[in-house]
């Protein structure tokens, strides 16, 4: 009986050896598949012109020329609604509202135009009324990496920690006081 014991013993190992090797094998072609489609996405991008992460920096600059900010947009505006009204400034090539995680509208938009002569025209449209709001037109900015505008006062200054620097505002001496 214990030769038996021994036997199976050992038809166990060598199964485990060859499930082993089918997974390593299976690993193996899920790697190759992998690689295949990322050369198959790379080689998509090229053929659509696209660089991987979007427009180079000059591209870039260059739709900005063409494009403008519209401020003060009322939340019930479609994309159809602001490319009728900047319809006589120029071709419009894109409309872009901007919305929340929610998907809600921001209250602000960017028009991008065929042309760069369309902007001073979409300029002169600024102060007049879209759904019963006044907008705001200005030439689009580019932003430039690394340049970001430091927003946040960390816990310094005036505002955040009181006027005797205590944090909640309430003086000293009031005794005890849990919360």
């Amino acid at each position: 009986m214990e030769h038996d014991g021994a036997d199976e013993a050992g038809m166990d190992e060598m199964e485990g050896e060859e499930s082993l090797e089918a997974m390593k094998a299976r690993l193996d072609e899920m790697e190759q598949e992998a690689n295949k489609l990322k050369q198959m996405q790379a080689r998509v991008e090229k053929e659509m012109g696209q660089v991987p992460g979007g427009l180079d920096p000059k591209e870039k600059e260059e739709v900005d020329s063409r494009s403008v900010y519209v401020g003060n947009v009322d939340y019930s505006c479609t994309p159809e609604e602001l490319q009728q009204h900047f319809k006589s400034c120029g071709t419009v090539n894109r409309v872009t509202i901007l919305t929340d995680k929610l998907g809600n509208p921001k209250g602000f938009a960017y028009i991008e135009f065929l042309e760069v002569d369309a902007v001073p025209n979409a300029l002169l449209l600024s102060e007049s009324e879209l759904k019963g709001r006044s907008i705001k037109v200005q030439a689009k900015r580019t932003n430039v990496p690394g340049m970001k505008q430091h927003r946040g006062r960390g816990r310094g200054g005036v505002r955040g920690r009181g006027t005797r620097g205590r944090g909640r505002g309430r003086g000293r001496g009031r005794g005890f006081s849990p919360y």
